[in-house]
């Protein structure tokens, strides 16, 4: 079932989950942390750290599930992007954002072959039943 646009996605969602852990751990330990020399704060790219063998192993409900919590992260790098009073971490913000944004549409677009197969099963059985219930009436 899956085709060759459906690997790219795959391969796009992978690529932008691992970034964003990268990229939130050096945020907060390296580039632009809260406190000198690092702060809790890196523990955020934990959460990351559980659906990635999921998404991996292309499992859908994974990638169902992750295409929603990462707008945590969205949010995240919104505010902080608006809010920080240093420049590079503003801009690492506006990037955290932008990362979220590619996994989003990647594992969307990865999806949409499963949902549209999805919703023709549900409506192809939906008629078998109402069909079946019509001949027991009778």
């Amino acid at each position: 079932m899956e085709n060759a646009m459906q690997k790219y996605f795959h391969w796009g969602a992978i690529g932008s989950l691992l970034t964003l852990i990268i990229w939130c751990v050096l945020w907060e330990m390296v580039l632009a942390p809260l406190h000198p020399g690092g702060s809790w704060v890196v523990l955020k790219a934990v959460p990351l750290l559980i659906p990635l063998y999921g998404v991996f192993k292309r499992d859908i409900y994974t990638l169902q599930w992750t295409s929603m919590m990462i707008l945590l992260y969205f949010t995240e790098g919104v505010v902080r992007g608006y809010s920080d009073k240093g420049n590079l971490s503003a801009w690492l913000g506006w990037g955290e954002a932008l990362i979220v944004c590619v996994y989003f549409v990647c594992a969307v677009m990865y999806l949409r072959p499963y949902k549209r197969a999805a919703k023709k099963l549900a409506r192809e059985l939906l008629e078998k039943v109402k069909v079946q219930s019509t001949q027991n009436d009778r």
